[in-house]
């Protein structure tokens, strides 16, 4: 084969450092974001805040008044240091040549207000001064710290207490327990372990240490007076017919338990007093807070968008570190100074730019969503992302970037980006339904329902298909299912 030179027109498209950085900024979220804000502000001596009050317009006038403040140590002035004697007697104090200072400990007859307001001046944010995050199980170590223990049953409470998930129940059998602890304590007993649990499930909160939820509701029982109204019988049910209170069942329960169907009722309402999951009301954590990126406001019958300013702090370069670099010098310090200059230049272009495009796509999502700032999630309309990026001329990709974990103040709340995109189902008219328009509607039937005659996945697809919707019985389930809806079976409820 005969080797050659040919010469080729085309276009590519290279992926140079800058565009690397915008599109890295692009689908960063908020705390993502202000990570690398703070990043860069430690890293590149040219960025600074615009509000930062060291800016470099009053930077050179703190430069110029510390120079004039060593100067007045160099050559002394009133009050400065300089005036401390070079030779002191020996038999001498301190108090003896200067005043002591003042006791701030004894009582004073007059106070100045303003200035105890200037003392009186908390560190720091109020709320980022929370306490501690309490758990079930440390909790439940701190009550057998109080408890009477020997060192074989405290060992026996531990490995009890470790298997405790964050509800209160027991993820493990007590046989379980048993063949574990066999290992470090050949001799012990199941009736060791069994008495040891059940000083555990006296513990708080009640129920806790049950293994299962029959178990829990008996515990809970237990602990209430002798006196209290129904309290055998809440019981009895509990621990021997939970079974057919979960089916409804309540002719079998009126003869099993020998009471008519209003001391039933009284029986059940007392019964769902008691709390089926008594560790989670103890197993506290900190509250996750959702900082929205824009702000959806209306003014004068029109939908505004604005940017959040708390997540996008405005930076820009700093004068005084630009205004050092020499054009012509070509020394080492001189090429950093310049490098960093123009990577501050790009973080800062590649900001603006992902700011725009947020904003532009959160107008655009709102303008498309128009209805559901009226009238809520049932006036949902089906969108993708092919429709923006058709309206904005941008990429799909870029549309993808922009809506993940970008978050939306809304009226009706704060809603992810991702929430506005859905897919469609056709309607008898020819046009479309979002499907979250759909669930919308299936969470409204089933809410209005009558509990004694649950609506059924084919009931429900029949009055879809009165509004002009088809939607198959399975469709409905499954959005029945994706929002966590019990079915008809589960949800009657006769007493």
């Amino acid at each position: 084969m005969k080797q050659s030179l040919n010469l080729r027109m085309g276009h590519q498209l290279s992926m140079t450092p800058q565009l690397l950085q915008a599109i890295k900024l692009l689908q960063l979220s908020t705390l993502d974001l202000q990570q690398e804000i703070q990043q860069a502000l430690e890293s590149n001596i040219m960025l600074e805040l615009e509000d930062d009050e060291f800016s470099s317009a009053s930077h050179t006038e703190l430069l110029h008044d510390k120079k004039s403040d060593n100067l007045d140590l160099l050559h002394g002035s009133e009050g400065s240091q300089t005036d401390i004697p070079d030779n002191l007697p020996i038999d001498s104090s301190w108090d003896d040549i200067y005043d002591p200072e003042p006791d701030y400990e004894s009582p004073t007859p007059e106070y100045d207000f303003g200035t105890i307001q200037e003392v009186a001046i908390f560190d720091g944010d109020f709320e980022s001064q929370r306490t501690s995050t309490l758990s079930l199980h440390a909790h439940l170590l701190a009550q057998l710290d109080l408890v009477l223990f020997s060192e074989r049953d405290f060992a026996i409470a531990i490995a009890i207490i470790d298997s405790i998930n964050t509800e209160g129940y027991l993820t493990v059998s007590v046989d379980d327990i048993f063949h574990s602890l066999r290992e470090q304590m050949p001799d012990v007993e199941l009736d060791e372990i069994h008495v040891v649990l059940h000083r555990i499930q006296c513990f708080d909160p009640a129920g806790v240490g049950a293994l299962d939820l029959s178990d829990c509701l008996r515990l809970q029982l237990q602990q209430l007076p002798d006196s209290t109204l129904h309290k055998s019988d809440a019981l009895l049910l509990v621990t021997r017919h939970l079974d057919l209170l979960a089916t409804h069942e309540q002719g079998k329960l009126v003869r099993k338990l020998g009471v008519t169907e209003d001391e039933l009722n009284v029986i059940v309402a007392f019964i769902r007093t008691l709390d089926p999951k008594p560790g989670e009301k103890i197993q506290s954590t900190l509250s996750e807070y959702v900082v929205p990126d824009v702000y959806v406001q209306k003014i004068n019958d029109c939908w505004l968008v604005n940017l959040n300013p708390e997540i996008a702090p405005k930076l820009r370069v700093n004068e005084m570190y630009a205004g050092l670099i020499k054009k012509s010098d070509s020394g080492k310090d001189n090429t950093i100074m310049k490098e960093h200059l123009q990577e501050a230049k790009w973080f800062i272009k590649s900001l603006h730019s992902r700011n725009e495009t947020l904003l532009r796509v959160a107008r655009c999502i709102v303008e498309k969503q128009a209805a559901f700032f009226e009238h809520g999630s049932i006036a949902m309309k089906s969108m993708v992302l092919r429709d923006v990026a058709e309206e904005l001329e941008l990429h799909e990709s870029t549309i993808s970037r922009v809506t993940t974990q970008k978050y939306m103040h809304t009226p009706n709340g704060i809603v992810e980006f991702k929430y506005f995109f859905s897919s469609h189902v056709s309607t008898d008219g020819g046009g479309e339904c979002s499907s979250i328009a759909i669930r919308a509607l299936i969470k409204e039937l089933i809410s209005n329902e009558n509990t004694t005659k649950p609506l059924s996945d084919s009931k429900i697809a029949d009055f879809l298909k009165v509004k002009g919707i088809n939607v198959a019985r399975r469709t409905v389930a499954k959005y029945r299912e994706a929002m966590f809806i019990s079915s008809s079976s589960q949800r009657k409820r006769l007493l």
